[in-house]
């Protein structure tokens, strides 16, 4: 009896130990994000007292400051444009190149694969200055030809570079997806007479939706929130993104050291991501859970 209640207090420990853990990574990750929050609905005059204390009140002009004074609004569409435009290209292009890499074998396959394997391991911060002097070099030939630039100063140019900088890792999880689902779906679509391309939209898709779910998330996660290239590739004011304009916020208070603006501004960036986080939380799960991430 001793050797079973003994074998049985090491899980048991090991729970313990796991739960310990993963609520003191809560706190490290909750207690910043909640203090954001709270510092944002400050006056600035309760900044210099204890940084703990709750606001005495809500004070959300912080917002309306925040959202004129760094021009907010205009790099809210921005992003949005960006973002949206990079995930569209990004799915089109991802989807149909991990379903043929996972479900066809044809000559140069392994090739392939490899090198978006190894596009995995390049980090894309270390390449935007050769991408911006291609481009520079292109637009030169253009203002030439036609008077004006095209490449850089393009929103949709920039939305491209975001979608081809994620492709490898995006085909990388939606192929291991599509490796993990059976072949029976399929051979029956062919059996009806559907071709390749209907059963990829009407079979296949819809059950790796999950899969998918996880793939916008991240990579709208990663459009959102980037700032080099986009500092790079946009030098027109008027054609900045939410970080970029975060950054012209923080540049503008300190001289005027507002900090519930700059806190405010933070929240600003911040929501978007924590509104469709908690709206796919549950297929996210799912998508990391059923062999999404499975070579």
């Amino acid at each position: 009896m001793n050797r079973i209640e003994k074998s049985g207090e090491g899980p048991k420990l090991a729970k313990i130990f796991i739960y310990l853990v993963l609520a003191l990574l809560a706190v490290v990750i909750l207690v910043p994000v909640a203090w954001v929050f709270v510092a944002s609905v400050k006056q600035n005059s309760e900044f210099y007292g204890n940084p703990w204390t709750l606001p005495q009140g809500l004070y959300f002009q912080n917002f309306a400051d925040a959202w004129q004074k760094a021009s907010m609004d205009e790099y809210m569409v921005n992003s949005v444009i960006v973002t949206a435009v990079a995930l569209v290209l990004l799915i089109v292009i991802a989807l149909p190149a991990a379903y043929v890499l996972a479900r066809f074998p044809f000559k140069g396959r392994a090739v392939f694969q490899a090198l978006f394997m190894a596009g995995l391991f390049i980090n894309v911060n270390y390449i935007v200055v050769p991408i911006f002097l291609m481009l520079n070099d292109v637009d030169m030939v253009i203002r030439k030809i036609f008077g004006a630039p095209f490449l850089l100063n393009n929103l949709f140019i920039l939305a491209l570079v975001y979608a081809a900088t994620a492709l490898p890792f995006t085909i990388y999880l939606l192929s291991g997806y599509f490796k993990s689902l059976a072949r029976d779906y399929e051979e029956a679509a062919y059996v009806d007479g559907a071709g390749y391309f209907y059963t990829m939209i009407k079979v296949i898709l819809p059950m790796a939706k999950p899969s998918i779910v996880t793939v916008i998330l991240f990579n709208f996660l990663a459009f959102w929130n980037e700032y080099i290239i986009s500092m790079t590739l946009l030098t027109k004011v008027e054609l900045k993104t939410m970080p970029v304009g975060l950054m012209n916020l923080m540049a503008a208070q300190k001289s005027a050291v507002e900090y519930g603006q700059l806190y405010a501004g933070l929240v600003i960036v911040m929501l978007p991501t924590l509104i469709l986080y908690m709206c796919v939380q549950k297929k996210l799960t799912q998508g990391m859970t059923l062999g999404g991430l499975k070579g």
